[in-house]
């Protein structure tokens, strides 16, 4: 079974690495075909440093999503992310020759363009240029200038930047698992689309996806990316303190975390305990409930301060009354008992937890619409979205080649009747020059 509709989007992350195939029904919706998971071996905080393992867990995913949905895929939609991971802001513009058309897609993608020949740091390289707002012959505050006549074309830019290393990194492990770089997506970016509302990004909000080995943060305002970042610490740090702080080796650390964890000690009663097996023949641990929900909340304090300092530090200060929708957690973190009431008490802004079912079809298992997905689903809809965006690019290059040919035929018919009829060329000649003194008006 091949379908040119269906798209994969591929989350590489630090814990585990998801495999989602799907295609749009109907209603618009995501129909969800096959998933496969893997433990994610060779990737430490979302950067691939060992190429031989990540491959091999790359294709075990794969491998089981293709067994569960049947179908043969090529290419994949791949998320990134990392500490090597920055963003800035950049203005650039473009003068067209011709101010009496108007502006086209054309423009904005020469203007784009022009934007990637930005000069980087040795080593590093633009993932994601995104337009932030417009500027037509100094009229500001123009989100879609298409249509429009001007002849300076401005725009301010949110530039995604990372290491070449990184994404080459990440690119070959791709083509060694045997499929093709169908795009490569900031993480955060891709949970965004997955959990994100039209009406919470134009209230203004901020997004934090807390990941295995990351933890992303992206900002929206007026409906307008605004800020991205990536924090080197995640739910592995929290998990590595368990071990530490109870002497037991990691597995058990994990399992405590996901079934007793919470990240709020005054839930927890002194006399709750846990008995974790000893070690070939040696005697049971009892932990007590506290001890490991204070564990977890000193390090689930520090990285929510962290993400909190980021968002006051890039102009948020105020970000209770600027981001009116608040924060929505996502990532397999926002999983963790009472983190939304530690968030909501740290920042003093309203939280949410944020599930991707709002975009699966209604029959998608509900094990998928978990936060931990929410990007393997927003990678999807990203090559979905990319199928989309192609298929129009195709109707509309078929369309234009019809045209010329319509043209012709009325500049013909025009040519044939002008001896005919010479008035009528007098009163087109002067309603062209009403129409150039009503331009030169505006």
């Amino acid at each position: 079974m091949e379908n040119d509709d269906i798209s994969v989007g591929l989350d590489i992350g630090t814990t585990k690495i998801v495999a989602m195939i799907g295609r749009r029904n109907e209603y618009g919706k995501i129909e969800l075909l096959g998933i496969g998971k893997a433990k994610s071996l060779g990737v430490h905080r979302g950067v691939v440093n060992n190429i031989t393992q990540t491959i091999q867990s790359i294709q075990r995913a794969v491998d089981e999503a293709i067994a569960v949905s049947g179908i043969k895929i090529s290419d994949a939609v791949v998320g990134i992310a990392g500490q090597h991971i920055r963003s800035l802001q950049h203005s650039d513009y473009i003068t067209r020759p011709n101010s009496e058309e108007v502006i086209s897609e054309e423009d904005l993608e020469k203007l784009e363009k022009q934007v990637y020949k930005l000069v980087m740091l040795p080593g590093e390289e633009i993932i994601h240029v995104l337009p932030q707002e417009f500027k037509v012959d100094g009229q500001a505050e123009i989100t879609q200038p298409v249509g429009m006549y001007g002849g300076r074309l401005e725009a301010n830019f949110h530039v995604v930047v990372g290491q070449i290393s990184s994404i080459r990194n990440v690119g070959r492990c791709i083509k060694s698992a045997g499929l093709n770089l169908a795009g490569i997506t900031l993480e955060p970016l891709a949970s965004a689309e997955a959990v994100l509302s039209a009406e919470e990004k134009e209230a203004g909000v901020a997004l934090i996806d807390i990941g295995g080995g990351t933890t992303d943060l992206a900002i929206f305002k007026n409906g307008i990316i605004r800020h991205t970042a990536v924090i080197p610490f995640g739910g592995n740090v929290i998990t590595e303190d368990i071990k530490e702080g109870c002497s037991i080796i990691e597995k058990q650390a994990e399992l405590l975390k996901t079934k007793f964890g919470s990240a709020w000690p005054g839930e927890n009663k002194d006399n709750e305990i846990v008995s974790i097996p000893g070690l070939r023949g040696r005697d049971p641990k009892e932990i007590t409930l506290k001890n490991l929900s204070k564990i977890i909340h000193a390090r689930t304090v520090e990285i929510i301060e962290q993400v909190y300092l980021e968002i006051k530090n890039y102009g948020h200060a105020e970000a209770k009354k600027k981001l009116i929708a608040g924060i929505v957690l996502t990532g397999g973190g926002a999983e963790l008992k009472h983190i939304k009431q530690l968030v909501e008490y740290i920042t003093g802004m309203d939280t949410r937890i944020g599930y991707p079912n709002e975009n699966l079809a209604g029959d998608s298992d509900e094990s998928l619409s978990s936060p931990q997905y929410a990007t393997a689903v927003g990678l999807l809809m990203n090559g979905l979205n990319k199928i989309d965006k192609a298929k129009k690019a195709k109707i509309a290059q078929q369309q234009n080649l019809d045209k010329p040919k319509s043209e012709d035929t009325k500049k013909e018919t025009t040519i044939i009747e002008e001896p005919k009829e010479p008035k009528k060329s007098i009163f087109e000649k002067w309603g062209d020059k009403f129409r150039d003194f009503l331009d030169n008006a505006e």
